[in-house]
């Protein structure tokens, strides 16, 4: 059978319209913003505001895409075949990870090299002058770590191997298309190599997602805090906006007639999925939260203090409200998880609370009280979605929607929940 897509003509608008929206808000940014003007050590100014949006956009979307290829990862390594009949929407939605890596390493290493102190303050050279007047002692002890040269090839490895592997992963999946049908043997030795390269993908991603790269783009901002959870809130937070990316794609591709072997068995447990990571980023919410109040040690609570007791007290506890609430109530039932048109909804709440998650991790550090969530925040965000619908898109009409030569699509075809 033929298992081509052609996307439709409101999909393409609705790209150019998105991608065409964040030109304009970018446009605005480069005319209003002045972001190639520096601000003056210790102060903030318009082009802070800049810099500090596609920080947060370029880092939270690449890690939401990112978060797809993971997902075939570990379910490979669990011999998984649920997921087979969806696959190619895993791999679509991966598929986008270079070309909004580029942009984020583009974003880092202007902020980084560039000397933007109002954004990663470890980079200004006075901070470890101890006759400058402006010596750090915290930053100075953690300048081993914290210096450009160790973040420039560590976030340069990072996304060229995230963007190797993945697409590795993906060539093995395509290449099943054209070898036919697979005996015991054949599919045997597929399965392995698959095997073989989703582990090293998923030992990477932990050295990366779980652990480093979110010190490294993010917790840096806030220089003399940190938190040994930080890494795993921030993998919680991307990986269900990633699920609920992937739900997203699913369900508008059935609403086309498309994924013929995909039911509600297979939305229903896409949908647990996304239930269990929102208790897990609550969970790991909490967990940080209530160690530093309990402690109420000067040096961690600094990070709480503007969010909680500051101006973005009610960004913060909304943020709980629609990324754990709103989850808890609306997936908790069966129904709910098999409903394509709840779900759309919910999909839709998730990825935007943590994507305001993301902006309220970032803007505190970098704009403290002087943030804003305007045209130009929004802007950028829609860009960003517009370029994943396109290359997803592409991904997507030009391989075929099902992986039908997968030694486990049989599984996948009568699963059920």
């Amino acid at each position: 059978m033929d298992y081509s897509f052609e996307l439709p003509a409101g999909y393409k608008k609705w790209t150019i319209g998105l991608i065409g929206v964040g030109v304009i808000a970018l446009l605005y940014g480069f005319i209003f913003l002045h972001p190639f003007t520096q601000a003056a050590p210790g102060t903030t100014n318009s082009g802070t505001r800049f810099w500090s949006v596609l920080l947060q956009n370029s880092v939270f979307w690449v890690l939401v895409v990112n978060a797809s290829m993971f997902f075939i990862g570990v379910t490979t390594l669990a011999m998984g075949g649920w997921q087979v009949s969806f696959r190619r929407v895993s791999e679509a939605i991966s598929s986008v990870v270079p070309f909004l890596g580029v942009i984020a390493l583009i974003v880092l290493l202007t902020l980084v090299l560039g000397g933007h102190q109002d954004i990663f303050p470890w980079v200004d050279k006075a901070v470890y002058d101890r006759h400058s007047g402006r010596f750090d002692a915290i930053l100075n002890g953690k300048h081993g770590f914290l210096n450009p040269t160790f973040f420039t090839v560590w976030s340069i490895v990072t996304i060229a191997l995230w963007s190797l592997l993945g697409k590795k992963m993906r060539s093995l999946s395509l290449e099943s298309d054209a070898a036919g049908q697979m005996d015991y043997e054949t599919g045997k030795k597929w399965v392995n190599k698959n095997i073989l390269y989703a582990s090293i993908y998923t030992v990477f991603f932990g050295l990366t997602v779980g652990s480093t790269i979110p010190w490294f783009w993010l917790m840096s901002i806030d220089a003399h805090w940190y938190s040994t959870m930080y890494s795993w809130y921030t993998f919680a937070s991307t990986f269900v906006a990633g699920l609920s990316l992937m739900a997203l794609f699913i369900i508008f591709l059935k609403n086309k007639g498309q994924l013929e072997y995909v039911t509600e068995e297979h939305l229903q447990d896409v949908g647990k999925f996304m239930f269990a990571f929102s208790i897990f980023w609550t969970y790991l919410w909490f967990a940080q939260y209530m160690l530093i109040w309990y402690a109420n040690i000067p040096e961690e609570t600094t990070y709480y203090k503007i969010r909680v007791w500051g101006p973005f007290r009610g960004i913060f506890f909304l943020n709980l409200i629609i990324n754990f609430i709103c989850p808890l109530l609306f997936l908790m039932k069966k129904s709910a998880k098999r409903n394509w048109t709840f779900m759309t909804f919910v999909a839709v709440l998730i990825i935007f609370g943590h994507w305001l998650d993301f902006w309220q991790m970032v803007m505190p550090g970098t704009l403290k009280d002087q943030a804003e969530l305007g045209f130009f925040e929004f802007g950028v965000g829609a860009l960003f979605v517009g370029i994943i619908m396109w290359r997803a898109g592409i991904y997507l009409s030009k391989n075929s929607l099902l992986a039908k030569n997968h030694p486990f699509l049989k599984e996948s075809m009568i699963h059920h929940v």
